[in-house]
């Protein structure tokens, strides 16, 4: 696990976080995976609540366990609390992250769902379910950038050198992703390989 930072995060610092969690719950378009980015900005670039290590962690750890992938966000509010000293700083981290995310998308979500049943056979109801596809697949490659990024230093992982360095690295992406798209193999499998794959030093 990462080394925890040390925080003073005074109650305009959890207001301004509970207030970001408000604005990208808005922007979830696709699950709150798909603002990833946004949330590396604000947290690790910005603010340095988070180390790049803990965010990584926070989107593996809940990648890879039972329940809502949107548990990452929970996660990511724990080590935020956690960098702040205290294991009542980390459940609270939880809950403000977590109510951030989840209410107004909840309440949009719902209203709109109910609304879009009842219209679903409008042309622009139809044209609105397809034109946001590719908006969704562009918000979950930024994630995939930046946590790939992180692996090599930033831009320095996308020099020529770097991607043939990293060439097993690389291939075993394409191939999971083929994998996945192609088959019904469960992810948890693929993780468990990639898992054997890094502790036998292959990836």
């Amino acid at each position: 696990m990462a080394a925890p930072l040390h925080l003073a995060l005074n109650g305009a610092d959890w207001l301004s976080l509970f207030g970001h969690f408000l604005l990208m719950s808005l922007m979830s378009v696709g699950g709150a995976i798909s603002t990833s980015s946004e949330m590396h900005r604000f947290l690790v670039e910005q603010h340095h609540w988070l180390t790049q290590d803990q965010f990584n962690q926070s989107i593996a750890l809940a990648q890879a366990a039972p329940g809502p992938n949107v548990l990452f966000v929970a996660l990511m509010g724990w080590h935020v609390g956690m960098n702040a000293g205290s294991t009542a700083a980390a459940l609270f981290g939880v809950l403000v992250t977590m109510v951030g995310i989840m209410t107004p998308s909840t309440i949009i979500t719902y209203t709109a769902a109910r609304w879009g049943h009842r219209n679903r056979d409008l042309r622009s109801v139809r044209a609105f379910k397809q034109g946001m596809a590719p908006i969704v697949i562009a918000l979950l490659l930024s994630t995939a950038w930046i946590m790939a990024s992180s692996a090599g230093a930033g831009a320095a992982a996308w020099t020529s050198s770097a991607v043939l360095a990293n060439w097993p690295l690389w291939l075993t992406a394409i191939i999971s992703g083929l994998i996945i798209w192609r088959t019904r193999i469960h992810l948890l499998w693929l993780l468990a390989a990639g898992a054997v794959l890094g502790a036998l030093g292959l990836i």
